[in-house]
């Protein structure tokens, strides 16, 4: 019999959907903890003090090291101390080959931090799937169309979408869980579709990359020089010698560049000590919802006339950079990170129910089949534990890991990498052998227990625990997610509620008729 378009839907809407939901959830749930990658990332640096510096005090912090220490290096580089990175470094060489250290904002000094992976980890994992090379980035891209498609599908089957925004029957079982679903998918529709479009439109060139390989016969950097405007201040005529010189005054550049550009993240100086030094000020990325990614300005190095800089986009790459700053949510300050942070867990939990959906909706019909579909069954049943509950216990495994590893261990960076990804294969070995049901209790629970451990550990281990504000808070959200983790793994403990059975209505009817 021919099928009508929203039964089409409907079967695409639910195949597609367990296809693309465990590698979605994935990258919806580090794309969450990735919103607050830097706050993560100074929670796993506790020495890390506290600092009250300005630009300029940081800035003299890193220059008095660097001439001290690194007075022949070509390549001098400060990383300014920002509110919600507290970390003051030097470095000499450039971005690949480059060296750097932490400083103590008090004394100057190198201030010893642990190596580890980063909550830089989150924010790579989730466009990279930790995978080599660019298969990651493509795979993440094939899920981003796949997202388009279920959400097309999804607003073709579910029509009424006020009627369902507004229903919610608790303690219903199945009907219950469906209701969560429908619910959060149409309060966070508009988000949805956003945060999947810009992810696709940020990597336009990697997976649409004809058009600019026959126009610039396949030469990127070409193509990636074409899209600069022309800076606002003419290039300065710069000796040709390398006498020696003295380095101008920063202190003045600094205000300059700040009145020009905002808030400030780094400085960096090539050719110090000589007559052709240069530098350039970078401003800080967040302040504005444009991702000005290494926008700077550029001033001699001895005379401190400007250069060059911030260079002025074409429209079409201004909109690029306005598309890629509403992905990373750079703009709004901390408000908007919130936003963006509840809108992805929210998102996150309405993929795991449509998870949890598939499987239950078959637990009986596949309990009466063949032993391969039982056994197929009880393989998604055991992927779908160890997506959503093995993936959440790998994440606050890795926090463990960085507070009890020994902080001299050589390679620890990896050493925590391997504590993530060895207890999320311990949550798929442990989701075959234990019974579906005890499974997402035990790993749930375990999770639940660690989240609300966490400002234990600390205090067991770090001598300054919170020495920084933004600690605590870290800590004090991971204990809220870890109450909910323990929330579900109640709910999953308790009896299903008999129902008697009714008359489904039209639309429910045709959905589930069809969806299997």
């Amino acid at each position: 019999m021919k099928q009508t378009l929203t039964q089409s839907m409907a079967w695409l809407h639910t195949w597609g959907g367990l296809i693309v939901g465990w590698l979605l959830f994935m990258i919806f749930l580090t794309g969450s903890l990735a919103v607050f990658d830097q706050e993560i990332d100074n929670w796993l640096h506790p020495e890390l003090p506290a600092h009250h510096l300005t630009d300029e005090q940081a800035v003299q912090r890193g220059l008095a090291y660097l001439q001290a220490h690194e007075p022949d290096a070509g390549q001098w580089g400060i990383s300014l101390p920002t509110a919600r990175t507290p970390e003051l470094q030097a470095s000499t060489g450039g971005r690949r080959d480059g060296v750097s250290v932490t400083l103590d904002p008090g004394t100057g000094e190198v201030l010893p931090v642990r190596e580890t992976a980063g909550g830089r980890f989150f924010f790579l994992f989730h466009f990279t799937l930790h995978m080599p090379g660019m298969i990651g980035i493509y795979l993440v891209g094939l899920m981003a169309m796949g997202m388009l498609a279920a959400l097309v599908s999804g607003i073709v089957i579910h029509k009424k979408f006020f009627k369902e925004f507004f229903t919610f029957r608790p303690a219903k079982g199945q009907r219950s869980w469906l209701d969560a679903h429908n619910a959060s998918a149409v309060l966070l529709l508009p988000f949805h579709l956003m945060i999947t479009y810009t992810g696709l439109a940020i990597f336009l060139v990697i997976y649409m990359p004809a058009a600019m390989d026959a126009i610039f016969d396949g030469n990127r950097e070409a193509f990636f020089k074409a899209q600069d405007g022309a800076p606002p201040v003419l290039e300065a005529r710069r000796s040709v010698t390398t006498e020696p010189a003295p380095l101008v005054a920063l202190e003045p550049l600094l205000v300059k560049a700040r009145e020009v550009m905002g808030p400030l993240r780094g400085v960096s100086i090539t050719n110090p000590g000589k007559d052709n030094a240069e530098i350039q000020i970078r401003a800080l990325l967040g302040n504005r919802i444009a991702l000005t990614k290494g926008s700077g300005m550029r001033f001699d190095g001895v005379t401190g006339e400007q250069l060059s800089g911030p260079r002025e986009m074409r429209n079409s790459v201004l909109t690029h950079q306005v598309i890629s700053g509403m992905h990373f949510a750079q703009f709004g300050g901390y408000s908007m990170r919130w936003v963006y942070f509840i809108c992805g867990l929210v998102s996150s939990a309405m993929i795991a129910s449509g998870l949890v959906l598939f499987t239950v909706k078959r637990r009986r019909k596949y309990a009466s089949e063949s032993r391969v579909a039982q056994a197929l069954y009880r393989g998604v049943e055991a992927i779908n534990i160890a997506v959503m509950a093995g993936l959440s216990l790998a994440c606050i495994g890795l926090l463990w890991g960085n507070r009890l590893l020994p902080v001299d261990m050589a390679q620890r960076a990896d050493a925590e990498l391997n504590v993530f990804f060895g207890a999320w294969a311990l949550s798929l070995l442990h989701a075959v052998l234990r019974p579906h049901m005890k499974a997402w209790r035990e790993q749930l629970g375990l999770a639940g227990v660690m989240c609300l451990g966490l400002p234990l550990l600390s205090l067991l281990t770090v001598d300054q625990p919170w020495a920084l504000p933004g600690r605590l808070c870290l800590e004090l959200v991971t204990m809220g997610l870890g109450g909910l983790l323990l929330w579900a793994a109640w709910k999953v403990s308790q009896p299903a509620v008999a129902r008697a059975p009714r008359k489904k209505t039209a639309a429910l009817a045709e959905v589930n008729g069809h969806a299997g």
